[in-house]
């Protein structure tokens, strides 16, 4: 995906992926379905709360959420790896999902590495920190 899309459009663009992804799953019976939940819950989740970042009443409720988007994200890599590799999809057609998974997980790691590195600064120097999605 395109370096220059924000966080939060490449969030809410994986969601879309993943709800696409959870219809197929549904289709099929049993476990599929049982994951298929599991994997939305968590795939739209993620860019809900980067969303929600964007509303955070501090620079710490600010980092709490997208902290909260980085389990999410995380968890989603594991559905997909237990889809994947209990051979219930077929990996050329999940396995996209994944890596797209594994670069947000990156990309949430970088931002909230860096925004704990400000909240840090700030505390040691007296500074106030402005922490908004447009820092990532």
């Amino acid at each position: 995906m395109d370096k220059s899309v924000s966080i939060t459009d490449r969030t809410k663009v994986f969601a879309i992926r993943i709800i696409k992804a959870c219809s197929f799953l549904d289709e099929k019976s049993g476990v599929c379905r049982t994951l298929s939940k599991q994997l939305l819950r968590s795939g739209t989740s993620i860019g809900a709360n980067v969303r929600e970042s964007r509303s955070a009443q501090s620079d710490k409720d600010f980092l709490h959420k997208m902290e909260i988007a980085l389990k999410e994200a995380r968890e989603t890599e594991y559905w997909l790896e237990i889809l994947i590799e209990s051979e219930l999809v077929e990996k050329s057609k999940f396995y996209p999902l994944l890596q797209e998974a594994d670069e947000i997980v990156k990309i949430l790691v970088s931002s909230t590495r860096k925004i704990k590195e400000r909240l840090n600064g700030s505390k040691s120097n007296g500074r106030i920190i402005e922490a908004t999605s447009e820092n990532q």
